[in-house]
């Protein structure tokens, strides 16, 4: 029998007016009961998880796709760990944001609700159904969770874990929905269904966010894929840049922030490029480099293709291009990036301020690593991804951008004439 996802859509959409009048400390009572299950049910968690693992062995899962979906005893704790730090944050439902007194005495005003009905497809990464799960419980939002095949059973223990913890402290489990069935189907019938789903959010590789903003009705909340840079100005502390390259690129190259295109500045490059380029070989990093970078290393650095400045590699795999100017650098990330997050490394702050100003991505930093766009490092909590749209959200999306405006007008009888 064929899993019925409009069902699942019309309760979701049935409790999301409930969910209105809870209160903050049931929210919170939730969330912290289910840090308290997921770290006591770690082992059942580690072996669900082993199952999904298996599996991806089997299909041939990339190293990168393994690593997203494994969960160890530090993930475990860490999702745990999300969960109390959602708790801790101010409840933003409710919060009179603006109020203004007109002329004719009505006093009018911007207070935050809920989005509704919040529907995340994501790929991999099971820790994502927890991320999704504490957020919309906090911020009062019914949530619909679609897992990729890959994850089922880590997706549908950590579901049901959310639900005992909202069953045990009062707050409505029919809240927390998931779309129990590996069938592809399943996410094109959810994209169709407006008339129950308010906003959805796909997080995983750009194929699968192109399908939900080409298929849905509804709005989506897009998170494209991370092509970040880091550019090592002239003005660079050494020390400094190759730290952060380093960091950038080999920390976790799987992930959105890591980088995957390295600019370099033509007066700094003598001294910089032969250190950096010894660093990413003994990291097994594969270099497709301009005919300037090649000649540092023409037998290690490969010829890169116009192809390689538009790359997301998710790999140990980098793209490297020298530049002569600060303008260059700025023009080659607005061309070829996808305006998620990117890096000057400088200590001349006219440079530094002028890369903040003209690079237009969602995450502009100075003198660190890119690696560090993420809800929870940046005190959200946690994320339901990083939107690199330009509507209602940008960047890292959190507790309060799970919520909008309302006006809130109050009078004394006043009547328009």
């Amino acid at each position: 029998m064929a899993f019925d996802v409009e069902r699942v859509a019309k309760i979701a959409k049935e409790v999301s007016y409930k969910l209105l009048g809870i209160s903050t400390e049931v929210k919170d009572r939730t969330l912290l009961r289910a840090a308290e299950l997921i770290e006591e049910k770690r082992d059942l968690i580690e072996a669900e998880n082993r199952k999904d693992l298996i599996a991806g062995e089997e299909k041939g899962l990339s190293k990168a796709m393994l690593d997203r979906l494994l969960l160890n005893e530090k993930r475990i704790k860490g999702m745990a760990q999300v969960l109390r730090d959602v708790a801790s944050l101010s409840d933003p439902v409710g919060e009179v944001v603006k109020m203004w007194t007109r002329p004719n005495g009505l006093r009018i005003g911007k207070m935050r609700v809920p989005l509704g009905v919040v529907a995340i497809i994501y790929e991999s990464r099971p820790n994502v159904t927890v991320e999704a799960g504490s957020l919309c419980i906090k911020s009062s939002n019914a949530v619909i969770l679609k897992g990729g095949s890959e994850a089922i059973n880590s997706n549908r223990v950590l579901v049901n874990i959310l639900k005992e913890a909202a069953t045990s402290e009062g707050f409505p489990e029919e809240a927390i929905q998931f779309i129990d069935t590996t069938e592809r189907k399943a996410v094109k019938e959810l994209l169709l269904l407006d008339q129950y789903v308010d906003v959805v959010i796909p997080r995983g590789g750009e194929g699968l966010i192109r399908f939900v903003a080409e298929n849905a009705r509804m709005p989506v909340i897009k998170h494209y894929k991370g092509v970040c840079h880091v550019f090592v100005d002239k003005f660079a502390d050494l020390e400094k840049a190759w730290n952060i390259c380093f960091n950038a690129k080999v920390q976790r190259p799987g992930v959105c922030n890591a980088m995957e295109t390295m600019l370099v500045h033509a007066e700094i490059a003598d001294a910089f490029m032969p250190t950096m380029i010894e660093l990413f070989k003994k990291a097994k990093v594969e270099l497709r480099g301009d005919d300037r970078t090649r000649s540092y290393d023409p037998d290690y650095v490969k010829p890169a293709t116009e192809e390689d400045w538009y790359a997301e590699y998710l790999d140990l795999i980098l793209a490297v291009r020298i530049v002569d100017s600060l303008e260059e650098a700025i023009d080659h990330i607005n061309t070829y990036g996808s305006h998620h997050s990117d890096a000057i490394v400088t200590e001349n702050y006219t440079n530094a301020m002028k890369f903040l100003n003209l690079v237009d991505s969602a995450a502009v930093y100075v003198n660190a690593s890119t690696r560090f766009t993420d809800g929870n490092v940046f005190g959200l909590g946690a994320e339901m991804g990083i939107s690199t749209d330009k509507v209602h959200v940008r960047g890292p999306m959190g507790l309060e951008d799970l919520t909008i405006p309302k006006y809130i007008i109050f009078g004394n009888g006043q009547i328009r004439e």
